[in-house]
């Protein structure tokens, strides 16, 4: 039953894949429209409606159909990343970001753990629950400070400021802290009026967005943010997540008594789970820099040492060590969980938490939903052409190709990745303005 839930899992998640980006692209319009409190009930819709239609499916086209609307609602939380960055001090946003990557990991590992217990069907009625609980609890959630004042055609009344203040008192109850963001909000509000930001009409919109779009402080992350993200992906860390399973496979299968493939696949899941949690407290202190170039190097030293036992062990088995093999298999297998622990400490977390940081304010809304489509579409090409590169090259290879990729990563990230840990969004807009190479100062005073 396990294997069977896994298979049904992978054919069908590609789809998720690649109508994803179709909800990231509606989200950030919508977002900046209706506000990030609406877009996020809303997305909660399409969900519920997905977990229902497989609940009653009787075909295969039912299942490939909510899987679709499943994939389009996956696309809508896009606002969640760019709620949580306006909403948190800069002190603690890194943190709070992080949390996606805690709650994806742990949603992965309930799945696989569900999947030893219970049908398909049942685990999608559990699934419809907590997307109704999601959905009564969003209620509860106070809107955007920043989209309140900044997104209302360029005009303060006392009716939006009083709504302000009072959601920024409900998120920030240290009067110091409050008074601080209220500053900083209104400021960043006084810079969109000055510059002809603030939304108009739809006309005026459309002619402004090709020049939000050309200046620094929005094309510099958004090119950052799309080399990120393939660099990311030509890493290896989701082909390994994806296919874990079948690396598993390749690399014996049997990893000692009584743990095969399937147990490792489980230990993934638990490890991902793990360590991202731990990258949620590092991220807090050590900033954005130092966990990816930290990831990036244990992710190559792993791989690397991955590549090398694949290369020998190829070499004892022409040599007839076949038991001398068998009984180091599980080198392997550390060596593979470890390129995973590594990798869950920073590239494959810290790049979507970057989405709301680095985006400045009059385009983070749909530039935020750009970047989440261009990454999905770089997931599902490079995942989808791993079973075709894995005919034409040896796992070993593919093994040393992903430690390369984690060293061009790692230096990308010393060279052109600024830090924005305890940053202010005018912090980082004005570095990004500037044109300074520069670093920024993780440390720096707060305006």
């Amino acid at each position: 039953m396990f294997y069977i839930i896994l298979c049904l899992f992978f054919s069908t998640a590609s789809l998720v894949t690649i109508t994803l980006p179709i909800g990231s692209l509606i989200a950030g319009p919508l977002m900046d429209k209706f506000g990030r409190k609406i877009v996020s009930l809303v997305s909660c819709i399409p969900a519920a409606i997905s977990w229902v239609s497989l609940i009653f499916a009787k075909s295969l086209t039912t299942i490939y159909a909510a899987r679709i609307i499943a994939g389009i609602a996956a696309g809508l939380t896009t606002v969640g990343l760019v709620y949580i960055s306006e909403i948190t001090h800069p002190q603690i946003r890194p943190m709070l970001l992080c949390l996606n990557s805690v709650f994806v990991s742990l949603g992965i590992l309930i799945t696989c753990c569900l999947a030893v217990l219970l049908d398909w069907r049942q685990m999608n009625i559990i699934f419809f629950a907590l997307e109704c609980c999601i959905f009564l609890l969003l209620f509860f959630v106070p809107e955007s400070p920043y989209w309140l004042v900044c997104f209302q055609n360029g005009m303060l009344n006392e009716k939006q400021m009083h709504k302000m203040k009072h959601n920024l008192k409900r998120l920030n109850r240290r009067q110091t802290i409050y008074e601080e963001e209220c500053l900083r909000i209104m400021e960043t509000c006084k810079n969109r009026v000055t510059n002809g930001e603030a939304p108009k009409t739809i006309a005026v919109s459309i002619k402004n967005y090709f020049h939000k779009f050309t200046s620094p402080e929005a094309y510099k992350p958004l090119l950052i943010l799309f080399a990120l993200f393939l660099l990311q992906q030509l890493s290896g860390a989701y082909v390994v997540i994806f296919y874990a399973i079948s690396v598993f496979r390749e690399m014996g299968g049997t990893f000692g008594k009584s743990f095969n493939e399937h147990g490792a696949f489980v230990m993934l899941g638990i490890i991902r789970f793990i360590i991202s949690i731990i990258t949620v407290f590092c991220s807090r202190k050590y900033g954005r820099r130092v966990l990816c170039i930290l990831s990036g190097i244990g992710m190559a030293i792993s791989m690397f040492l991955s590549g090398m036992y694949m290369h020998f062990a190829v070499w004892y088995d022409e040599n007839g060590n076949t038991e001398e093999i068998a009984s180091q298999k599980w080198l392997l297998l550390f060596f593979v969980l470890s390129y995973i622990c590594t990798s869950s400490f920073g590239f494959v977390v810290i790049p979507w938490t970057l989405i709301g940081e680095l985006l400045p304010l009059s385009i983070r809304g749909i530039g935020g939903g750009l970047v989440v489509s261009v990454a999905y579409i770089m997931m599902f090409g490079v995942v989808k052409s791993y079973p075709y590169i894995s005919k034409s090259m040896s796992i070993e290879s593919i093994f040393f190709s992903f430690s390369f990729m984690s060293l061009t990563g790692t230096a990308f990230v010393y060279f052109f990745l600024p830090e924005t840990l305890g940053k202010s969004f005018s912090d980082i807009e004005k570095f990004f303005s500037a044109g300074a190479r520069k670093t920024p100062d993780a440390n720096s005073e707060q305006p």
